[in-house]
């Protein structure tokens, strides 16, 4: 197989049949999508892999399809792709792919445009590789040519006249298989000695002496590519897009104002005159994440006693003060992880403060960027004090040594006498230390495991709280040379989020997002972050990043695992982590009607899970039905009025899109379930089935009652308090008063203590992957490490309109601190 072959060479008859190959579960698209994630560029999203499950809901849709439509679109290689496919073991495929590749024809020398004299000799070549006893036809216009060499590779016009002038084509084909070459254009001129007055002046060639250069820009910028040629008569320019001429561009200069991911790709400038023509170099262009343009900003104060509004201002259009800043080359690795393993909480909805928009969207963003870097992610929304304590303490049990341990928090706070305090949403209006979260403390705790690394991102305001006079001292820090505070503001400053109109972000994710996946040393890749912000114009003088580290050794959190010396505890980890993030299976309810309903389940954070329901099948004599969800336990946080929604959006999840929810065709109602981690006992609702006969103007209703155990994060008990132990010195509510036990993260106390009994006895079967979390589907496993894995279920918002292809935010943005 040759190595320019890629995946876009293959004809919609093979793909739609190798599409059909790769959708199942056992060894199917998303095992590829593991597999081609070895090579960074190929590397498929959260948002991507989520955009491929969720094509099991359209009649029509092909996961796998859509898989190999993504690596077209990167270029991806035949040849890689039957490597990773042998790196599965799908000998079908291999197979499959192995014979149609070699009946492939490829197009190795296209023939080239040219200009001669009448009676001259005029040569043009067509080659190509593939089965042997390849035909060629040639043609002009669309006149084949039958005599002389019209049916060998190289044409041969000799001796030209005017009549051979104009275009060409070969045809090349072997059997059913059939590809053309490029237009080529035979055009003659005057004999030297000859004087012209069609044309003043000589007739020279065509130069290119200017190439369009590859680049990256942000959502919302301004594309501008450059090429410039020298010929006589002057050449003409035309622009094209992954090979689709852009037929509004066609001067030397491509401009393209207000950029979005559809622009990405390769562009290339074809120059012509009267005689000549001439392709530019290839300039590849990719999308990063939005920039924020007309944006207003209000600062409200992440510390709860601030006014909401203090202060607004803003910025025309064209301006972008968050700019995309271009990465130097990677240094090379040194230093390696045991493991990687994440806690990341998000408080918007306080009970007596103000309330933040940006933390969901924020710690979404985390969870995506952190997971393409092999960190097992639990990331919580909307925590209370004693959830967590708890989610802290059990993050703390999965550290051990030589892990990357990263927390990372966004909401409420302050900091007094050097220490820094996360706010639970349900602190009091005039909270103190007592109500909080001590984050020096927590430090300490993580030091204990003698961890590799050690990185605290802490998104929240730094005021001084008045309320509260008590001096935290928090246990003695090790020399150990492994800790990074990343704090989103300055001591005694607020820190801000782009408040727009559906989804915000906060400033220090807006940037930390960019840069996160360097692969360069943590401190070095946040002074990036901080140069970033400091360039921004809306936050000069109000917001500034600071860092504090004692990082003597080149630690990136790009860093492999190397688990050789830790397999087991490494495997412990794995099954700690799936513990805590599986759905129900989805299942089939039948009716005494006749009438068939699903009940579809998937994730968008570890403790917010998504059920649709959709009718499978119904008797003819049904003219109507429709499945409602309802008397759900109070546990749990529904908001009846987004319930049983037709869309996502409708539903309340701002983080998925409509081009991701299911076809039209098969309808799904959805019901967001939040709160998860505050449930007692299983999660237990009715499916109401609503359904009306031809021949009956009345509705008749039937009942189930189903139970699906306890989803998610809610296995933890978050809601229960650890074992407490000596109280602190300073404060009986410190992290310190609660004794941590050397057992599993995810050993639930009460009954779900059995069920890890049970899972530590099966450690030794492979684990889930982080990487393949986050994807909403029809939950057909049977067993815990086929079940699938909680889904951040969207495009990644940074990259996307929302992470790739198809979210857009509003033209307006409110600015505002938290």
């Amino acid at each position: 197989m040759e190595e320019g072959k890629s995946i876009g060479s293959l004809t919609e008859q093979v793909l739609n049949r190798l599409s059909k190959m790769l959708d199942n579960s056992a060894c199917g698209w998303r095992q590829l999508a593991n597999a081609v994630s070895e090579q960074p560029r190929f590397r498929c999203s959260e948002s991507e892999l989520t955009c491929c499950s969720l094509q099991v809901l359209s009649a029509a849709g092909s996961p796998g399809r859509t898989l190999l439509a993504r690596l077209a679109d990167r270029s991806c290689s035949l040849d890689f792709l039957l490597h990773c496919l042998r790196k599965i073991d799908h000998q079908e495929a291999v197979h499959y792919l192995t014979y149609t590749e070699a009946e492939l024809i490829q197009i190795t020398v296209q023939p080239q445009t040219q200009q001669a004299t009448v009676g001259g000799r005029v040569v043009l070549t067509c080659r190509a590789s593939g089965p042997p006893g390849l035909s060629y036809q040639w043609f002009r216009g669309k006149e084949e040519i039958l005599d002389g060499t019209g049916s060998t590779a190289e044409l041969v016009l000799c001796p030209s006249a005017l009549v051979h002038q104009g275009p060409y084509i070969c045809r090349v084909h072997h059997r059913e298989n059939v590809v053309f070459s490029q237009w080529a254009h035979v055009r003659f001129v005057q004999s030297a000695g000859c004087s012209s007055t069609l044309f003043p002046g000589s007739v020279s060639g065509l130069h290119v002496i200017v190439q369009p250069k590859s680049k990256s820009v942000s959502e919302g910028d301004t594309l501008l590519l450059e090429c410039s040629a020298e010929a006589n008569p002057p050449a003409q320019y035309q622009w094209f897009h992954n090979m689709e001429p852009l037929t509004q561009h066609k001067t030397r200069s491509l401009k393209i104002s207000c950029v979005t991911t559809a622009q990405r790709g390769q562009y290339k400038c074809k120059m012509f005159n009267l005689y000549h023509e001439a392709w530019t170099d290839t300039a590849t262009v990719t999308i990063g994440p939005s920039s924020i343009t007309e944006a207003s900003w209000v600062e409200v104060d992440r510390s709860p006693g601030s006014p909401k509004q203090v202060h607004r201002s803003t910025y025309g259009a064209g301006s972008h003060p968050l700019q995309q800043i271009v990465n130097a080359p990677p240094p090379a690795k040194l230093f390696s992880a045991t493991d990687k393993v994440a806690l990341l909480i998000g408080n918007m909805n306080y009970h007596y403060h103000t309330q933040l928009c940006a933390p969901i969207a924020d710690v979404h963003e985390l969870t995506n960027l952190l997971r393409q870097m092999d960190f097992k992610v639990v990331s919580l929304l909307d925590l209370n004090w004693q959830e967590m304590h708890s989610a802290v303490t059990e993050f703390l049990l999965l550290l051990d040594k030589g892990v990357y341990g990263l927390l990372y928090f966004a909401g409420h706070g302050y900091e007094n006498f050097g220490n820094s305090f996360m706010v639970p949403i349900d602190a009091p209006a005039s909270y103190t230390s007592e109500h909080c979260l001590c984050v020096q403390n927590v430090l300490t705790r993580m030091q204990e495991k003698e961890t590799g690394l050690n990185v605290l991102l802490l998104d929240m305001c730094r005021k001084r709280n008045l309320n509260d006079d008590i001096i935290v001292q928090p246990g003695l820090l090790k020399v150990t040379a492994n800790i990074v505070f990343g704090y989103a503001t300055c001591v005694d400053a607020e820190a801000y989020e782009v408040k727009r109109e559906d989804v915000s972000n906060g400033i220090f994710i807006s940037f930390l997002k960019r840069r996160v996946c360097e692969d360069e040393k943590v401190t070095v890749m946040l002074d990036r972050v901080g140069e970033d912000m400091g360039r921004c114009q809306i936050t000069q003088g109000r917001q500034a990043l600071e860092l504090r580290s004692n990082l003597s050794e080149r630690r990136s959190l790009t860093d492999q695992i190397q688990i050789s010396e830790c397999s087991a505890s490494h495997s412990a980890r794995n099954l700690q982590w799936v513990v805590a993030h599986v759905l129900p299976k989805s299942r089939c309810l039948e009716f005494d009607c006749g009438v068939k309903v699903q009940l579809g389940f998937a994730a968008e954070f570890s403790n917010i899970m998504v059920i649709y329901t959709r009718i499978l099948e119904k008797p003819k004599e049904i003219v109507s039905c429709s499945a409602h969800l309802t008397d759900f336990p109070d546990d749990v946080a529904i908001d009846l009025k987004k319930s049983n929604q037709e869309t996502l959006l409708e539903a309340g999840s701002l983080l998925l899109i409509n081009d991701n929810l299911p076809s039209p065709e098969v309808p799904s109602l959805y019901t967001r379930i939040r709160c998860l981690q505050r449930l007692k006992r299983e999660l237990t609702f009715a499916v109401c089935l609503q359904y009306t006969y031809s021949n009956m103007d009345e509705d008749v209703q039937e009942r189930q009652t189903v139970s699906v155990g306890k989803p998610l994060v809610s296995k933890l008990n978050l809601h229960e308090p650890r074992t407490p132990s000596t109280s602190s010195a300073t404060s009986s509510f410190s992290l310190d008063s609660f004794n941590v036990p050397e057992v599993s993260f995810f050993a639930s106390v009460g009954s779900a203590s059995n069920d890890w009994s049970y899972q530590t006895q099966t450690a030794s079967t492979t684990p889930a992957s982080p990487r393949s979390a986050n994807v909403p589907e029809e939950t057909d496993c049977h067993d815990l490490f086929d079940a699938p894995q909680p889904l951040v279920a969207s495009k990644s918002l940074p990259h996307t309109r929302i992470n790739d292809t198809n979210f857009k935010f509003s033209d307006m943005y409110n600015f505002n601190s938290h």
